[in-house]
């Protein structure tokens, strides 16, 4: 095999199809590489050829298109089991060897992806930067840059997936940990939503707010290893129930209109690089149809204080106390004095931080609400390892800067590559949004992918075209028409995005409707009546699932219901309409037509 093959999904199935590959080959080409370069710190146990073999005879008879990851070499970091292999979160002393694989590994493995071994990683998962590592394990070389860090806590996993030795990686993500070494390695960086990777068979930093994260070429791989790995697990306590399996339809095609939020530059705290990067950012999702919403996000950084701050360190301190207290020698100095912050704090303390958060939350929530989608940097600068060893937990505060609020308050997040800067390092940003919003930021980032083709990881290999996405089945969606509370900002949205509702575009009716504010609330609620001697009123189209569709129409209430409604252009799609008969019900409705629209109403009422 040339060494110039692509190890993104995509690339490798069609080399397996074509005949030019197979995934025995690829294994013996992955394994001679790393026998040539010798003890690799990046990693903390390879699997032999003896250990690999009984994967590949499970692909005997297999192809692409009976198992959606077949023949995918994968990384997973050390705090998260595959059987057989002892799981060590980076200390000899804590190792065990499990007897079953993690959920997610399983699922992976099931789906015809190849394990290839165990990452280095901050011990016990506690750091950013990727320095805490033991000197027995050594310390994971940045891929583009030796002299920097390679980032952390999945230190390993970013390496070996940016260095090309695998197609991706398994971190875990707390505070970051997944985003930051992704920003440091040009890789995709998946934080997923909280509870939608099951977390049995990880180590636990803090188990509240763990998740398993992805680190991939692409956003394409990202969606398929996501959809794979996103299945509810009865048997861990953190998993949640979700429509998941239903919402991955929404991936491929970023809306054509969209607001993103983005903080004040004063907030950023970014040095050049990563400030050229956000502007760059901003400018490619202007570019793409977006509309950027300058908000203050004073709440998002004040919650993200909470996390070392406040009682979370006791998680930390709660996981590793016996080890700790029976062989402190055991745990690095660094990590020992973080979660020594947690060994003694009061209840009243907990409780105290748990109510900060609460109003944190409702102040972001309502922040977020007038976009679709947020736009951050990952992290503001990329230290050298010079830099962190005069300070070392003051650098990685400052790396924590806008991800450590993101699983205090449940959101979904996603670490995207956007350049390079004068030094050849990565520079990226990061996409968040509401729970469970993961395949909307994986749309987006895509759209934004297409437009930059950067180079794979660090292995110089240029980005191949990407391949075309089905179109979603004729019956697979249904174009909705909305005119009021459920516009996009507006109180009443979430019933739309939250069900997998994209917005397709912003339109008017035809001349030939009134509008009205129905009587109650709040919120309250729009009825357009056709009418020969009404006018054009502002609407928005958006495109649901139609598994969710009825879901949605459930919550309808009377005198509202489904129907036909023409718009300007002299098509007909579904909308909301009201029956002058049932226009009254429960009180006198406000005749609003002259303004147009009804967010034209809204603004007259302030």
């Amino acid at each position: 095999m040339a060494l110039t093959q692509a190890l993104d999904i995509a690339s490798l199935h069609s080399a397996y199809r074509q005949g030019n590959l197979t995934p025995a080959r690829l294994v013996e080409h992955l394994l001679s590489l790393a026998d040539t370069h010798g003890h690799d710190p990046a990693w903390i146990t390879r699997l032999t050829r003896e250990q690999l073999a009984p994967y590949l005879q499970r692909l005997e008879g297999e192809s692409p298109e009976s198992l959606p990851l077949y023949g995918i070499p994968f990384a997973i970091k050390d705090n998260i089991d595959l059987a057989g292999v002892p799981t060590t979160a980076g200390s000899p002393a804590y190792a065990y060897t499990p007897t079953e694989n993690a959920f997610v590994v399983q699922q992976l493995i099931d789906a015809g992806a190849i394990p290839m071994g165990k990452t280095n990683l901050d011990q016990f998962a506690t750091g950013l930067v990727g320095e805490r590592a033991l000197e027995v394990y050594g310390t994971p070389a940045n891929a583009f840059d030796p002299t920097r860090v390679p980032g952390g806590s999945s230190s390993g996993s970013a390496v070996v997936t940016a260095a090309g030795m695998v197609s991706f990686a398994l971190g875990t993500d707390t505070a970051g940990s997944g985003r930051v070494p992704a920003c440091f390695h040009n890789l995709y960086g998946v934080k997923p939503s909280l509870g939608l990777l099951s977390t049995r068979g990880v180590v636990p930093a803090c188990a509240t707010l763990d998740t398993i994260s992805l680190f991939t070429f692409t956003a394409d791989d990202a969606a398929k290893v996501l959809s794979i790995t996103a299945a509810y697990d009865d048997q861990c306590a953190w998993s949640r129930k979700h429509d998941f399996a239903v919402h991955a339809r929404r991936y491929g095609k970023a809306p054509s209109a969209f607001r993103f939020g983005v903080p004040p530059e004063a907030q950023w705290q970014t040095d050049v690089a990563y400030t050229q990067g956000m502007h760059q950012a901003i400018a490619e999702l202007e570019a793409l149809g977006g509309e950027k919403v300058e908000l203050d996000c004073s709440p998002l950084l004040a919650a993200a204080r909470l996390l070392y701050e406040g009682p979370w360190v006791a998680e930390r301190y709660h996981v590793i106390s016996e080890l700790i207290q029976s062989h402190p020698e055991a745990v690095h100095p660094v990590t020992f004095e973080i979660t020594q912050g947690g060994a003694t704090p009061l209840a009243v303390d907990a409780f105290d931080a748990r109510y900060k958060l609460a109003e944190f939350k409702r102040q972001a929530d309502a922040l977020m609400a007038n976009v679709d989608v947020m736009l951050s940097p990952t992290t503001v600068t990329h230290p050298s390892k010079a830099e962190v060893a005069a300070d070392p937990i003051g650098v990685n505060s400052r790396l924590g800067t806008w991800t450590n609020f993101m699983n205090l308050l449940d959101y979904s997040a996603l670490a995207v590559p956007v350049g390079f800067s004068e030094r050849d390092l990565p520079v990226g940003v990061t996409l968040f949004g509401p729970v469970f919003a993961d395949l909307t930021l994986l749309s987006l980032a895509r759209a934004l992918e297409a437009r930059l083709m950067l180079p794979l990881g660090a292995t110089d290999i240029q980005h191949p075209p990407l391949t075309e996405l089905p179109a979603s089945a004729q019956d697979g969606t249904m174009e909705l028409i909305v005119c009021g509370a459920h516009l996009q900002g507006l109180p009443l949205n979430y019933q739309l995005t939250e069900r997998g509702g994209v917005l397709v575009s912003t339109t008017q009716s035809a001349p030939r409707y009134k509008l009205f504010a129905l009587a109650g609330g709040p919120p309250k609620r729009p009825a357009m009546l056709r009418d020969d001697n009404g006018q054009a009123i502002d609407v928005e189209v958006w495109r649901l699932p139609i598994e969710t569709v009825g879901s949605f129409l459930a919550g309808v209430p009377a005198p509202l219901g489904l129907g036909q409604v023409e718009l300007a252009d002299g098509s007909w799609k579904c909308g909301f309409i009201c029956t002058a008969g049932a226009l009254n019900e429960g009180g006198e409705a406000e005749d609003i037509t002259e303004f147009g629209g009804w967010r034209q109403w809204l603004a007259s009422r302030s």
